[in-house]
């Protein structure tokens, strides 16, 4: 009994212990997969977290895709405009403007009315200073000047008794002018050759000479000579050469001009200009539309011609437009008369139609137009000195050539400037012309 009840405790006991094991071993075993478990959860959130975040980006980034398509598809739609910076009128017209252009600008803006409209003249200097002759410069030239700063003298024969004297009149007259000067001569060769025929160099002969040679150069041979001796002298405008073309017997310019035929006439022009301009001197082609065609003398009266546009464009257009094409500084237009292309017998001096729609329009001319001496009695018949100036601006003319009163044809141009009739931009106009070719040096 005793043996038994010590076996039943024994077995009491090792039961209890197998139990206990058994609960810890469980208790491993749960731990063990709690860990597991745990471990498996942190893993699976790991990767959800992951896959969320992978997820928003993704989203993000097709939203920010859908944006920009849309945006670009927006943009074909309806293109971007991008203006540019608006510049004032001042800062355009800087742009645009050449270094020459600035200086002349700078020029014309410091100038008085008074001065701006002397400037469109050229005169001679018995016309500026009230004396009958002049061969010096002194006090009454430097107080004209100061009075009337005109644009330009022309001297003749009559002002010339020797080199010297006509080196030191030129020299003292430009240094009493407060602006650049033209200084200018009639000298062609042949007949119209001022300081030839005062000895003072040796003529080149007559156009029609030179014409004749049948060699083009020898017209650049004659230029460049003309050009050496008027340097020299301190002249800078020739008014030559003549680029009318004479039909046989003229007898109005007869010599003067280079020939009959335009095709040659124009290639001895282009030549003679580039000489004459190649050695300092501005060539002045004249006299447009061109008088070789006529014989009356528009000295006398007034000079009609019937040719019609298109018959000056087979004949003297052809060496004027030469000319300008070589770079001739000046045209001078001519007193002649043309109903058939005006409609009247205005002369093409005061002809809009002429200087401003045929010259400058059709011949694409913008150098200086110069009036030929409007104290021939094809204008003094018919207009007052004031009259014929301000004719001739409005009708596009630069510059006034030898007026026959100059006082009344220079208060008549600042009457007209005053009351409106001309403007001073249109004044402005012809002096940024005049003063290109003034200044031309100083902007090379």
């Amino acid at each position: 009994m005793a043996d038994t009840d010590r076996d039943e405790e024994f077995d009491e006991i090792d039961r209890r212990e197998y139990r206990r094991k058994r609960r810890m071993k469980n208790q491993i075993i749960a731990y063990v997969s709690a860990t597991v478990i745990m471990a498996v959860v942190i893993a699976g959130a790991g990767i959800g977290i992951h896959k969320g975040i992978t997820s928003y980006q993704d989203k993000k980034n097709a939203k920010e895709l859908q944006a920009q398509l849309e945006e670009m598809s927006a943009q074909q739609e309806e293109p971007v405009v991008v203006e540019a910076p608006v510049a004032s009128p001042e800062e355009e017209t800087q742009e645009q403007l050449s270094p020459l252009d600035e200086i002349v600008n700078a020029q014309i803006e410091t100038m008085p009315i008074e001065d701006k409209v002397a400037g469109l003249f050229v005169i001679t200097p018995e016309a500026l200073t009230g004396t009958d002759q002049v061969t010096k410069a002194g006090d009454t030239t430097k107080e004209k000047l100061t009075q009337y700063a005109v644009g330009g003298l022309v001297y003749f024969k009559q002002n010339i008794s020797s080199g010297d004297q006509l080196k030191e009149m030129i020299s003292n007259t430009d240094s009493y002018s407060k602006y650049p000067l033209f200084i200018a001569a009639d000298e062609e060769g042949g007949s119209v050759s001022r300081l030839a025929a005062a000895g003072l160099a040796e003529n080149v002969g007559t156009m029609k000479e030179i014409g004749a040679s049948g060699n083009p150069d020898n017209a650049k041979t004659a230029g460049s000579s003309i050009a050496s001796y008027l340097t020299e002298y301190g002249f800078n405008l020739d008014f030559a050469p003549v680029a009318d073309v004479v039909t046989e017997g003229n007898t109005s310019i007869g010599d003067r001009s280079f020939g009959t035929n335009a095709g040659d006439v124009a290639t001895y022009v282009a030549k003679s200009v580039e000489g004459l301009q190649e050695g300092g001197v501005s060539a002045c082609l004249k006299h447009f539309p061109g008088l070789g065609s006529v014989d009356e003398d528009s000295h006398e009266g007034m000079v009609v011609s019937e040719k019609t546009l298109e018959d000056f464009e087979t004949t003297d257009f052809l060496s004027f437009q030469a000319g300008i094409d070589a770079g001739a500084d000046f045209v001078m237009v001519g007193h002649l008369s043309v109903p058939g292309i005006t409609g009247d017998n205005t002369p093409c001096t005061l002809s809009e139609k002429m200087i401003t729609e045929v010259l400058r329009g059709q011949m694409g001319f913008d150098g200086v137009v110069i009036t030929d001496s409007m104290a021939m009695s094809a204008i003094t018949d018919y207009y007052t000195a004031d009259e014929a100036a301000v004719k001739a601006l409005q009708a596009g003319a630069d510059m006034i050539l030898m007026p026959e009163d100059f006082e009344t044809a220079y208060q008549g141009v600042l009457d007209a400037v005053n009351n409106g009739t001309l403007t001073e931009d249109r004044i402005n106009e012809s002096l940024v012309r005049i003063y290109r070719v003034k200044l031309k040096d100083r902007a090379s």
